[in-house]
């Protein structure tokens, strides 16, 4: 399986992953998922947790081979730092 490309700009994949997040999947999400990472396909709205990034996209290409995969860590701004620390975000 080779690598899928990108089919959307960098702001446009930001901005549907971010809108599918909040408004789909972030209401359902319970305080255990907390710190595990999202993947999330941009064109379907389908998605995969698991606790490492690597395991929650390769579920969700298993599932979706062309998948556009913005990866999400549940509950912080951002999925890694350099230096510093994460921040915490409540889950609604």
């Amino acid at each position: 399986m080779g690598a899928t490309v990108p089919r959307y700009r960098k702001e446009e994949f930001a901005r549907r992953g971010d809108a599918i997040y909040q408004k789909k999947i972030l209401p359902k999400l319970a305080a255990k998922d907390v710190g595990k990472f999202l993947a999330i396909d941009i064109e379907s709205g389908e998605y995969e947790i698991a606790g490492d990034e690597m395991k929650a996209g390769d579920k969700l290409l298993a599932r979706l081979p062309e998948a556009q995969i913005w990866m999400v860590r549940i509950g912080y701004a951002a999925t890694h730092t350099f230096g510093g620390r994460q921040v915490r975000q409540e889950l609604p």
